[in-house]
């Protein structure tokens, strides 16, 4: 399923910060347990590329056996090609993973302004050959995945609770448009990582807004200055309140018991001479992101609030990497009547490359696989706390 929903939560009568989340439909709190929902958001990394070998241990996941392949190039039909392995490690220099080399990677040529929007059904099959036009010998790189032990925080995740296999990027683009789809359902329009713009601040309400509109609590625990704070009224006084600290604060409040209902924890984004960053953005070390996943799920489970949770572990966008399902070019409307700048003039009309994304809760049965049946995106998590799973005193 698509979720596009941005409008406030309805204002309901309010007892308490911290309330339940229940079904549309039902009668009484009690009848769904979830009061808080924890959102880990990390960078540039596809399904495929991170969980695809999965498939080993359950077949259920739709993942890779080896017999994946893209062509350098695509043109030629006596091409080398280049399969995809699971030997992945430290990934450097970056793939490329702009909007015009996302077109590349999806449809297999390159954008023209002559081609229809989109030229045809997506082939997955110019990941290989973008690569390398980028530098020669990436093409091996973004035809790599991890094996599950060499990802064994995820390992255990998969093994205890849910993977989705069918969630998408929002938009074929770079990772400030996504991450602002998660917490606006829109990305303003913008296709790209625009300095100006973001440090200027985009203007649209977001989702902690709705929330503190409607009487429910929300908190930010960042390590590096905020990504959120590119939302221009998040930086309201008012709000100084919700941002934590993550080292000082995001294990107290899970010890106290004082998480608020949507929690965004915030990863590392750069690299520092005696603290790596840890949102597996390339080149940064994979086992980073392991380790601090590994500390927002134990601090997590660790709190008296563990039975009241569910936490999203996903990622904003792929990367430059390749994955084997096609990305949904139809039936996708567009969240607003934004077009993207010049020259590609984007509609928000199909999706991004999919993306690793795990459920974890007490509540979710170990080994449970959101897969075909259910389509998702960023804006899912707009779901969660509007539509599905609504919040009731």
């Amino acid at each position: 399923m698509f979720v596009y929903i941005s409008q406030p939560i309805p204002n309901q009568q309010r007892t308490s910060k911290n309330r339940t989340m229940v079904s549309q439909g039902s009668n009484c709190a009690s009848s769904y347990p979830i009061k808080t929902i924890v959102i880990s958001v990390q960078e540039n990394r596809s399904f495929d590329h991170m969980l695809g070998w999965f498939k080993s241990l359950n077949p259920e996941i739709d993942g890779v056996t080896g017999s994946e392949s893209n062509p350098i190039s695509t043109s030629d039909p006596n091409s080398p090609m280049v399969f995809f392995k699971d030997n992945s490690e430290y990934v450097d220099p970056d793939p490329a993973h702009s909007i015009q080399a996302i077109y590349e990677q999806v449809f297999g040529q390159r954008w023209s302004s002559d081609l229809p929007n989109p030229p045809h059904e997506p082939t997955m099959n110019g990941f290989a050959q973008n690569a390398e036009r980028t530098e020669k010998g990436m093409a091996e790189a973004v035809m790599k995945g991890f094996k599950p032990d060499a990802v064994p925080v995820y390992k255990e995740l998969a093994s205890k609770f849910g993977i989705c296999d069918r969630w998408f990027a929002s938009v074929p683009a770079s990772t400030q448009p996504n991450r602002m789809f998660v917490h606006s359902a829109t990305s303003y329009g913008q296709t790209s990582n625009d300095a100006i713009k973001l440090i200027k601040g985009f203007p649209q309400k977001t989702i902690f807004e709705s929330l503190d509109e409607s009487g429910f609590s929300f908190g930010i625990y960042y390590q590096y200055p905020p990504s959120t704070l590119f939302f221009r009224n998040l930086r309201q006084m008012k709000y100084l309140k919700n941002f934590h600290q993550f080292d000082l604060h995001f294990k107290k409040h899970c010890e106290e018991g004082k998480l608020p209902n949507y929690v965004v924890v915030e990863q590392r984004y750069f690299d520092l001479l005696s603290v790596p960053a840890n949102d597996d953005h390339p080149s940064h070390d994979v086992s980073e992101g392991q380790k601090f996943v590994k500390e927002v799920y134990e601090a997590l489970r660790s709190s008296p609030q563990w039975r009241e949770m569910l936490l999203v572990i996903t990622y904003d966008e792929h990367g430059g990497f390749y994955d084997h399902v096609p990305t949904p070019t139809t039936g996708v409307p567009s969240p607003d009547d934004f077009v993207g700048p010049e020259p590609y003039h984007f509609r928000f009309d199909r999706l991004g490359v999919r993306v690793p994304t795990f459920f974890v809760s007490p509540w979710i049965e170990p080994g449970t696989g959101l897969q075909a049946h259910i389509l998702l995106q960023n804006l899912s998590i707009h779901q969660f706390l509007q539509l599905s799973k609504r919040f009731s005193t």
